[in-house]
């Protein structure tokens, strides 16, 4: 037996990296370049590879481990012809023999897992954004069924839930790409089976026998209700949602309101808080241009609008509908009163043509007097931010002297923080709390 230490090289200087995987047991057949561990520091993850061909005897890691440079990773068992053949080919380049490779005789090329250039300096490779060192491998090799990806793409895959195993590379070599990896998520998401994303470790919620625990009635779900489950849940998937919260006094607005009812009446309409949320949040998104884009080409680009659409989500008895008023900074708050009330009406009716619910670039969701102090909406992608209203409420305020009571409207500004961060969320949705508190910034 003709044991070999293996320990952690060069490893760019980082102190302290985390194993997070071990990708051998003891007892496993390896060969020569083959990832034992992975370890992950605070700048990339990297795979540790095997210095020579052999059995795997002892592991002297554990998934948490801390590691550093020269600390001992597994003792192998190094193959006896390996073994020869390194001495044979030692003795051959002492003598001049330079022809001689013993190494290859024993180790046949189909089994030689990937054909790399070798850089000229560490700072010529970058894998995915990570630097690789000459000590570190550029391919993975998983020890069951020998799945061959980059350190980024394995961590990637590992964040997303996804086994690379089921993965199709289509690099060199059947190396799995990061662009392979994006496809098989994406068609596992628009090809959901058995309730689960496919290939993706989210747990199934098994179907319960209701009945044997009291009477049931099973109804079948609408149509429009499945269609928005679905677009809800794709957006909670894709969307990394934050939501900012934040109350807006709107005790002038609501006596503005109290004195237009008569001339509501003569116009044959109603004036409810929600043109006034429109009007608001038209101008919050003319002065806020990021929430006003979606992305474009897989995130690549950032598509600014330069119209501003705004949808409204309307309770219905067959389900949740957004029908979208069109150039919303352009209309008075009599126009998109008749605007509202005419489009909920015709909602309700399931009369809303297909074209009168795209093009939103923003959503408002009010609940009105449903009741409740908040709520997180979330985002109608591929808009990037949704904001949801609650019920008002009177409630004792600081003036700076005393308290006086003033009626306070809880808001929350639900966001894609892909694209917006907490200070463009903040500045807008401290601009709306402000045009609600002052309406007379909505004629300027």
């Amino acid at each position: 037996m003709a044991l070999q230490q293996v320990t952690v090289p060069d490893i760019g200087g980082a102190e302290g990296a985390e194993v997070i995987e071990l990708l051998v047991k003891v007892g496993d057949q390896i060969v020569l370049d083959q990832g034992l561990i992975v370890l992950e520091s605070d700048k990339a993850s990297m795979e540790i590879p095997a210095t020579a061909a052999g059995t795997v005897v002892e592991l002297l890691v554990a998934e948490g481990d801390q590691l550093a440079e020269g600390a001992a990773v597994a003792m192998i068992d190094v193959a006896e012809e390996v073994a020869d053949a390194a001495e044979v080919s030692g003795d051959a380049q002492a003598t001049g023999a330079s022809e001689v490779s013993a190494v290859d005789d024993v180790v046949p090329q189909q089994e030689t897992l990937v054909d790399r250039e070798v850089p000229a300096t560490k700072e010529e490779l970058v894998v995915e954004d990570i630097p690789i060192t000459g000590d570190t491998p550029v391919l993975e090799v998983e020890a069951s069924g020998h799945v061959y990806a980059g350190p980024a793409v394995r961590k990637l895959a590992r964040e997303l839930g996804v086994q690379l195993q089921r993965v199709e590379g289509t690099g060199r070599q059947g190396r799995v790409l990061k662009e392979d990896l994006q496809q098989f998520v994406r068609k596992s998401i628009r090809e959901p089976t058995g309730g689960v994303t496919a290939g993706i470790d989210i747990p199934v919620v098994q179907e319960t026998d209701f009945a044997k625990y009291g009477e049931i009635e099973v109804t079948p779900r609408s149509k429009l209700d499945k269609l928005t489950a679905v677009n809800m849940h794709r957006s909670w998937l894709n969307v990394p949602h934050v939501t900012q919260f934040d109350e807006a006094d709107i005790s002038d607005l609501e006596a503005f309101r109290e004195g237009l009812k008569a001339e509501a009446e003569q116009r044959s309409t109603r004036i409810t808080p929600l043109p006034f949320l429109l009007k608001a949040s038209a101008l919050a998104l003319r002065d806020n241009p990021k929430i006003n884009s979606s992305l474009g080409r897989g995130g690549e680009d950032l598509v600014h609008k330069k119209y501003i659409h705004i949808g409204v989500a309307v309770d219905t008895p067959a389900g949740l509908m957004v029908p979208v008023i069109r150039d919303v900074d352009r209309k008075t708050i009599w126009e998109l009163a008749y605007e509202v009330a005419a489009l909920a009406s015709r909602a309700r009716d399931r009369k809303l043509l297909p074209a009168e619910m795209q093009g939103g670039c923003f959503t408002v969701s009010s609940l009105g007097n449903i009741g409740g102090n908040g709520f997180t909406p979330i985002v109608n992608t591929p808009e990037v931010a949704i904001l949801g209203v609650s019920k008002a409420a009177v409630k004792p305020h600081w003036n700076g002297t005393e308290f006086l009571p003033r009626t306070l409207l809880p808001v929350a500004l639900s966001y894609d923080h892909r694209v917006v961060n907490g200070g463009d969320g903040g500045r807008f949705l401290t601009r709306i709390v402000s045009l609600l508190g002052d309406i007379r910034q909505l004629s300027l």
